[in-house]
């Protein structure tokens, strides 16, 4: 077995304590991710692609709450039909220059032609799932040949730290990788022993990795890539380490629904409903079963006189004693379904309000003037301004300056 560098150790170290601060978290996230975003269930529960995930839903109120929320922010935010950002010069004095604003206008342009050649537009909507529902969600902007990379990485792979003005400048993230694609993207020879066996055997037999992105200045000296953010990946079993490199600036943005001033994590509308979206798939569980009853009811049979078994299918023939009077009756379980489907609307009512679904859908009817469209968009916009506040300052800004 090869040599743990000590670099590696201490990383190493370092990401099991994120890791065990954000324990609480993590059950909390699947819980909100069992009953309002499904397919990303994978948080504390390891299942296998494509295993059915909806075993705990009766109701889909919740997610398609979720989705409706999500889309509104990726419109009103980074909409693909319309320009949702520009730039201008911090000096009063450029923004009279006709060629400097020229040249603003041709960098803006550049800017949003890479956008549209990427693959920015999936990932962020990924994004705003992650946010809705998790409250934290992670962008990772990556440079390649070709242009731009992004990708939304999965809540369960993150760990993260802030600095000391409350600024995520640290992050760890615990993924897989196959052997062929580590082999792909890493030097030879830093592979560990067991990679290139299984390179050889099975190259799809997948790995454990750690990428760690830091400071530079916390590192115990200078890496090949004297950057100021630092970048290392190395397995998570053998601790073998496979690149140190390093970035200019911070390639994630690490963004927060909403977050309080104790809490690296953020908290979201789906925290807040997941009390309103348990109950009501327990009562609409309840519900079901007793409809299921009322259509389908007990019967109630006598103890003798009946020719066992008995048959409840159309047109059968059940055989009883001539003679005597005893029937085979229904049993009236005397079920309020009014009540039940009252209860249950209120719930639906209370997931629609934490989720703003009353909101952003206000005014979808066809005969709206001009006007009337442009005050309800800035309802909206005034609704959610203090989180689009915090998107701004945490996922927008910082993307468009890398």
């Amino acid at each position: 077995m090869a040599e743990v560098k000590p670099l590696v150790q201490m990383l190493d170290r370092r990401y099991k304590t994120l890791k065990s601060q954000r324990t609480n978290w993590e059950s909390h996230w699947q819980q909100l991710a069992d009953y309002m975003l499904p397919r990303k269930a994978d948080i504390t529960k390891k299942r296998m692609q494509g295993d059915k995930r909806t075993e705990l839903i009766f109701d889909g109120t919740a997610i398609h709450a979720v989705e409706l929320l999500a889309a509104s922010l990726h419109g009103m935010l980074t909409s693909p039909s319309t320009p949702w950002f520009s730039m201008r010069y911090r000096d009063p004095a450029l923004q009279q220059n006709d060629v400097a604003n020229e040249w603003l206008e041709a960098s803006l342009d550049q800017m949003y032609k890479a956008f549209q050649r990427s693959n920015f537009q999936q990932e962020i909507h990924e994004l705003y799932y992650d946010l809705v529902v998790f409250g934290t969600a992670a962008f990772y902007v990556e440079a390649e040949p070709n242009g731009i990379r992004f990708a939304c990485r999965h809540i369960a792979e993150i760990c993260v730290s802030e600095n000391q003005d409350g600024r995520v400048d640290t992050v760890y993230r615990h993924f897989k990788m196959s052997a062929r694609a580590i082999a792909m993207q890493f030097a030879e020879p830093n592979l560990s022993a067991k990679i290139k066996k299984d390179l050889e055997d099975d190259p799809y037999k997948e790995h454990d990795l750690v990428h760690v992105i830091y400071p530079r200045s916390e590192a115990g000296g200078k890496a090949s890539k004297d950057k100021p953010v630092a970048s290392v990946y190395y397995t998570a079993d053998d601790k073998q380490l496979l690149s140190e490199s390093g970035f200019d600036e911070f390639p994630f943005m690490v963004t927060r629904f909403v977050k309080d001033s104790v809490s690296t994590y953020g908290r979201s509308p789906a925290m807040t409903a997941l009390p309103d979206v348990k109950m009501l798939n327990k009562m609409s569980e309840t519900t079901i079963k007793a409809a299921q009853k009322q259509i389908d009811p007990p019967l109630m049979v006598p103890d003798d006189g009946f020719m066992m078994p008995i048959r409840t299918t159309p047109g059968s023939l059940n055989f009883y004693r001539s003679g005597t009077r005893d029937r085979m009756e229904p049993l009236q379980i005397g079920a309020n379904n009014p009540l039940g489907l009252n209860m249950e609307e209120q719930r639906r009512n209370a997931i629609r309000q934490a989720f703003f679904v009353d909101q952003l859908l206000l005014g979808q009817g066809s005969n709206m003037t001009a006007t009337e469209v442009l005050q309800r968009n800035e309802e909206k916009m005034r609704l959610l301004g203090p989180v689009l506040g915090r998107l701004q300052a945490e996922l927008l800004q910082p993307m468009i300056s890398r």
